[in-house]
């Protein structure tokens, strides 16, 4: 017996039994695409060799478009149409080649497991993939005579937006992302030991992950060599751990191991001086900010893992040996940016670092986790009593998801939403009070319009979305000149699916025996035709070839005038997002079959939402509405207070909306 559908009420008030199948929830564009996409994994499949198409009537593309004739490229023949350079990283090779890269660790980037889902995470890829874009662009304009440079003073620094809520087009064909400002962009984790910021008798090698001790062999008692990070441990992560394995721990001993200021001497041990702290091998001790120590843990030698973590919220620092933790050390903690360090007195000593780029032997992301878990028990505790009086939680949640499906256009589950709960306060409730029900279903005949739209587009009919919008709310497209190109755009796109899907037919028609299985008896299959002059399947078949190989033509042949029609009328327009736009979805003519080729992203159906956010939004300006509903406000308030008590490494920095309470 299939499990019961849980109410549209007790799902919203989150008393909903959990289901027996996993089911992805449909991904959202615009304001609350960025607090409710999981992010799901590409339904395209991987760019490889095999999978690359072969370009196919390019001569016809080229003349219909308006290529110049005899330039060609052996691995991109349509590279230069009409001006444009298919080359250019970013259309396609760009920021989906970015992302592969940071996901395999490539450029120097790399996630601590500990730190995968929290927010200050996501802050620094976005940034790195932005700063990573931005240097094949600009490499791409130093190679590319047609290239156009951008600077701050281009116009594409001034480009209208509608809403500062990520409400655009969700493939990478977007304008180019702006340089980011230095000051806003996330603090950057450690990543190896700074060549600048040593003592000379350290030699660091292995890509900057290895300090060596090779300084003279005698030294005054108060002299040491010691080291610094390139980078500061950032607040924002909540909690901030390396770990450092000792190879050898030369004459003696003397290592230490923990973290400093930037102006503190290279010297001395790590411990021994004004704002440093740290954890000594030869005695075991803690020093910190003088050069008399505390007992602390064991000693540690050649071959031990220690590891060093601050708790920024707690103010707390810890060591740990060989996976083991060894206890808090220091507490109170300065106010200061604090660098990761090590130093040696001895020569011979050689120390190699992990700041992340390899799993840790100490369970730090254990730690992590019982940190979050404590403060999300706090949360939980917090009363909304207080927020929308006299609404207790449940009933607010369900009014601002009510109000969520109204204002978005989703009539239909609105209606059924509102009766639904309206049914279960009634039973709960025997005094309910219906002329005070603000859950009462309602007609809204702008919602039931926009719902039309936003319909025609999700299908892929752009034409019947562009007819109603003209029809319904005339001067929206007039007013709103970049999401009427960004509906054209996405029509192109459509009829390049089009045609494709039938080149596909055909070749299923071709390929597909007439009963629809694999012909294992096919000589008894002939004969037995022969006998009975059964051959109409067989001319039925190649009937429907032929029709099939000239409706794709037509199509072909269309798509191509259309994509003429487009450039020329935006031939002289000067904003970057058009010329990328175009460029982008143009580069789906020098493929057989886009789907199966670098520009796959672009054919995906859920580039068909954020074009419909946006057009829902505009329409509801138009009408004088919020372009954002109460609970993606709410959502968006709150975000920027998280990331705003987050900043020092308060709770904030553990918590991320998106994962801990959206999915």
């Amino acid at each position: 017996m299939p499990p019961r559908r849980s109410s549209y009420a007790s799902v919203a008030a989150g008393t909903a039994a959990a289901s027996p199948q996993t089911q992805t929830p449909p991904s959202r564009a615009g304001a609350f695409s960025y607090l409710m996409n999981q992010n799901p994994a590409s339904p395209t499949e991987p760019h490889t060799a095999e999978s690359e198409q072969r370009p196919y009537n390019i001569r016809q593309a080229s003349e219909i478009a308006g290529a110049p004739h005899g330039e060609s490229n052996a691995l991109n023949p349509l590279a230069k149409w009409g001006g444009m350079n298919f080359s250019n990283q970013y259309a396609f090779g760009g920021a989906y080649a970015v992302q592969n890269n940071m996901a395999n660790g490539c450029n120097g980037f790399f996630v601590p497991t500990y730190l995968r889902q929290s927010k200050y995470m996501e802050k620094l890829e976005a940034a790195h993939k932005a700063k990573m874009i931005s240097q094949k662009e600009a490499a791409q304009v130093q190679t590319n005579g047609n290239g156009v440079t951008l600077s701050k003073n281009s116009s594409s620094v001034s480009l209208h937006r509608m809403a500062p809520s990520h409400r655009g087009m969700t493939y990478e064909i977007k304008e180019r992302e702006q340089p980011i400002v230095e000051d806003d962009s996330p603090a950057p984790l450690p990543s190896k030991w700074a060549e600048l910021d040593r003592f000379g008798g350290l030699e660091i090698i292995a890509d900057g992950l290895e300090v060596r001790y090779s300084g003279p062999l005698r030294t005054h008692d108060h002299e040491a060599a010691a080291a610094r990070a390139d980078n500061p441990m950032p607040p924002q992560c909540g909690i901030y751990y390396y770990e450092v394995s000792i190879i050898s721990k030369g004459k003696e001993g003397m290592i230490g191991i923990g973290f400093s200021g930037h102006k503190v001497s290279l010297e001395k041990l790590p411990g021994w001086e004004h704002d440093s702290w740290a954890y000594h091998g030869d005695d075991g001790m803690t020093f910190c900010c003088q050069s008399t120590g505390r007992k602390y843990g064991p000693t540690f030698s050649t071959d031990d893992v220690v590891g060093c973590g601050v708790n920024f919220l707690t103010g707390v620092a810890f060591f740990t040996k060989n996976g083991v933790f060894q206890g808090n050390a220091f507490r109170d903690l300065k106010d200061i940016k604090l660098y990761p360090s090590v130093g040696a007195k001895r020569p011979g000593a050689q120390l190699r670092v992990n700041f992340g780029q390899k799993p840790f032997l100490f369970d730090i992301d254990g730690m992590m986790a019982r940190e979050k878990s404590n403060i999300m028990d706090e949360i939980n505790l917090v009363s909304t009593a207080y927020l929308q009086p006299p609404l207790n939680e449940g009933t607010l949640i369900k009014e601002l998801v009510a109000q969520f499906l109204r204002h978005d256009g989703y009539v239909d589950t609105a209606n059924a939403f509102a009766e639904e709960t309206r049914a279960e306060m009634k039973a709960l409730d025997s005094d309910f009070d219906e002329s005070r029900d603000s859950f009462r279903p309602q007609e809204d005949l702008d919602a039931v319009n926009r719902q039309k739209i936003r319909s025609a587009i999700l299908e892929g009919d752009i034409d019947r979305a562009l007819k109603r919008t003209n029809a319904y709310y005339p001067d929206v497209l007039l007013e709103n000149s970049r999401i009427h190109f960004r509906l054209r755009c996405r029509k192109f796109i459509e009829m390049m699916r089009q045609s494709t899907e039938l080149l596909n037919g055909s070749s299923e028609v071709r390929a597909k025996p007439t009963n629809g299985h694999a012909p294992e008896v096919f000589g008894q299959a002939m004969e037995l035709d022969d006998q009975v002059g059964g051959g109409d399947d067989w001319d039925r078949m190649d009937t429907e070839e032929v029709n099939t190989g000239t409706r794709y033509q037509d199509k072909l042949n269309e798509t191509l005038r259309y994509a003429q029609e487009l450039k020329f009328e935006y031939k002289d327009d000067p904003s970057r997002e058009v010329k990328d736009t175009l460029q982008s979805i143009f580069a789906l003519f020098a493929y057989e079959d886009p789907r199966r080729s670098p520009t796959a992203p672009v054919m995906d159906d859920a580039g068909r939402v954020p074009v419909a956010e946006e057009l829902n939004s505009a329409i509801l300006v138009s009408l004088g509405k919020s372009s954002a509903a109460a609970l993606e406000r709410l959502c968006q308030q709150t975000e920027v207070l998280i990331s705003d008590i987050s900043e020092h490494g308060g709770a904030g920095a553990f918590i991320n909306i998106d994962h801990d309470f959206l999915r």
